[in-house]
């Protein structure tokens, strides 16, 4: 493990060492300070570039709510609001969604209608229009499914619509440029040749979170396929292709400050509820802000797929970003958690 750790932290670091994936990062900012950046383990799986402070990372759904942001933007400055329906800015779109539904993952649209093969994550114009064109499931606005892969384009297209850049342009010049974060989708070659490669936990790891089949769940994630396919993830067209639900690349520290531009007001605020039940992909009860879930003990942020997260305390002024290239479950994040309650009580705590 190498990285800064502040006094008080120790036990933070100790609990990201103790749970190695063989290249992870974790960065905490207390009221926006660093006050932990740590990073271990390697960029590729044959061991030979080690990780850095540079390494981009697939964060897979993290990257959503940068999304929703880009959005919230626009609605910010005027130029859209959430109450009026998607085809107002997008007339080809046909289901009777809000903009509020797209964001809240309540569009009805969790998965692309239209079987394609895996080279169609290249073509932007073609899996926005199959969305364009889809009937919704059920009636948009009535339940929740996290849209796994449609939620980048059915947010970048409105984007695109309403402010004419794609939107791995906006979220650079609007997000990543004027915060500093080191973020993106859509990669050039550069960032292309700082990204680290994806392994699985186990050769069966990409059937256990496939779900049951017929499912929402395992009809959101498999087309186009490729979404868990190591030779597709980790190919020049995946990192080139622009899927913001699940490709935008980061550092932990990216991650970390965007959302510490969150909770002091540099960007939009996400976590407003604006959904409770069952989530018909997470298959669970869930609360949707904008773009976020918002849990019971007041934190909120959004999980990706394989042990990524990156998340807001707002009680402790933390917030949190734990990246990783090995695909697994999230008990690193429990226990990063648990050491961090004890690092930072609240102030109800505090006085107890």
């Amino acid at each position: 493990m190498k990285g800064f750790i502040a006094p008080g932290f120790e036990a933070v670091a100790d609990a990201f060492a103790n749970a190695p994936r063989g290249g992870s990062a974790l960065t905490v900012l207390h009221n926006g300070t660093p006050v932990l950046d740590v990073h271990e383990g390697w960029r590729d799986a044959a061991h030979t570039s080690p990780w850095d402070p540079q390494t981009l990372v697939n964060i897979y759904s993290v990257g959503k709510p940068v999304m929703a942001a880009a959005v919230l933007l626009l609605e910010q400055r005027g130029q859209l609001s959430l109450q009026a329906p998607t085809a107002t800015y997008w007339p080809s779109f046909k289901a009777q969604a809000s903009v509020r539904d797209l964001l809240s993952h309540l569009a009805a649209l969790p998965a692309f209608p239209q079987p394609r093969p895996v080279e169609a994550w290249s073509d932007w114009d073609l899996l926005c229009a199959d969305l364009a064109a889809a009937t919704p499931e059920w009636e948009p606005g009535t339940v929740a499914a996290e849209h796994a892969l449609t939620y980048g384009h059915l947010l970048g297209e409105l984007v695109r619509r309403v402010d004419g850049r794609p939107p791995a342009q906006f979220v650079a010049e609007e997000i990543a440029t004027p915060l500093d974060l080191d973020l993106a989708f859509a990669l050039d070659d550069e960032r292309i040749s700082r990204c680290a490669e994806l392994e699985f936990d186990s050769p069966d790891w990409p059937a256990q979170m496939l779900g049951q089949p017929g499912s929402v769940h395992a009809r959101a994630v498999s087309n186009p396929p490729g979404a868990r396919d190591l030779a597709v993830i980790n190919s020049p067209l995946w990192r080139a292709a622009a899927i913001p639900a699940v490709n935008i690349h980061a550092t932990s520290m990216a991650i970390a400050r965007f959302y510490a531009a969150v909770m002091d007001g540099r960007l939009p605020a996400l976590a407003i509820p604006q959904h409770t039940g069952t989530d018909l992909f997470i298959e669970q009860e869930v609360t949707w802000g904008l773009g976020v879930q918002i849990e019971p003990d007041g934190t909120w942020g959004q999980g990706g797929l394989g042990g990524n997260a990156g998340w807001a305390d707002p009680s402790r002024n933390l917030a949190i970003a734990y990246v990783t290239r090995h695909l697994g479950d999230f008990t690193a994040i429990d226990r990063i958690e648990s050491a961090l309650h004890q690092a930072v009580p609240t102030a109800k705590e505090t006085t107890n």
